[in-house]
């Protein structure tokens, strides 16, 4: 889950939903002094980035069978801190959180706890490929709260995008059918994105992304412990190496993101953030047999598509 929501990539995504100035963005060293051999390492990163997500998907749902979804969210923040906090270390040496605004990093944070727990509890009971593309209305949902919060311009390119995104949504649910609680906890967790996504905006968007991800991944496994005891079920030997999986593959992903933004600018790596569909696709059907349906492919397009239009650079002036 792009849940799955990840501090680097989010950060490119606001950047991209919300207003930003244009003129800073072209003046940015990515854009200025790397050489399209580093943007095309970027760019390569970044999808399997984007294709190693999922699997950290395909591990929870696995694991859902025998586990409750607070238990591994909680799991999933401490073996990512494990992993994280040595690497920090290296690089920041004891600066490993942010200096500043620590209020509004937990904050953040919160909102993050929130929509991945919401987002494991979803694919205990939906397809992998439905639960990403209910989630991905998170960044258009954005949108909306920008205008009031952030006092953001609600421009012809936003309306249209929201336009798509509810339509995919809607594709997605199917009025008058049946609605699967999994498929509402998968909206749940896309509307606590959005929520992340307003608080970045706000807190973040200039903070060093290693220390945001240690911060998060700490204050997240602090959050998490009181259910994480509340719902312990003591895993399996056999199950130990699907639960180290699940922090190897978040912290595998989140540092390639790191390393991809900084070969290549935001701009040119927040639409590949759609590649974790592919993903979640592909895993949900060769390890759960898990076939879309129409609905969900079409649901799925539109919401890309409304994406990708908030994603696409302004032409300059």
């Amino acid at each position: 889950m792009s849940f799955v929501p990840d501090a680097v990539k989010d950060l490119a995504v606001v950047r991209m939903v919300c207003h930003v100035d244009r003129r800073e963005e072209r003046a940015s060293p990515a854009m200025t002094s790397t050489g399209s051999s580093s943007i095309a390492r970027g760019v390569v990163l970044m999808i399997v980035a984007m294709l190693i997500i999922p699997l950290v998907d395909g591990l929870a749902k696995f694991l859902s069978a025998g586990y409750s979804p607070l238990f591994l969210s909680w799991a999933r923040y401490v073996v990512a801190c494990a992993i994280v906090l040595p690497v920090a270390a290296a690089y920041r040496g004891r600066r490993v959180f942010p200096a500043e605004r620590r209020v509004a990093h937990a904050l953040r944070t919160v909102f993050l706890v929130i929509s991945m727990t919401l987002y494991f509890m979803a694919i205990a009971r939906i397809p992998l490929a439905t639960a990403v593309s209910a989630y991905f209305v998170g960044p258009i949902i954005a949108v909306v709260l920008s205008v009031p919060v952030l006092k953001e311009s609600l421009t012809a390119r936003k309306v249209l995008s929201l336009v798509l995104g509810f339509v995919g949504a809607l594709v997605i649910l199917r009025p008058g059918a049946t609605i699967e609680p999994g498929l509402l906890l998968a909206f749940g967790a896309g509307l606590s994105f959005a929520l992340y996504i307003i608080a970045t905006r706000q807190a973040a968007q200039d903070s060093d992304p290693l220390q945001t991800l240690v911060f998060q991944c700490v204050v997240g496994a602090l959050l998490m412990t009181p259910q994480a005891v509340a719902s312990w079920t003591t895993p399996a030997w056999s199950d130990l190496v699907f639960f180290v999986g699940l922090g190897v593959f978040s912290a595998v992903g989140h540092i390639l993101s790191i390393v991809a933004f900084r070969l290549a600018d935001a701009s040119t790596l927040a639409p590949l953030v759609y590649v974790e569909l592919i993903g979640a696709a592909a895993i949900g059907y060769l390890v759960f047999h898990e076939v879309p349906g129409p609905g969900t492919l079409i649901g799925a397009a539109l919401i890309a598509a409304g994406g990708l239009i908030l994603l696409q650079r302004q032409r300059p002036a």
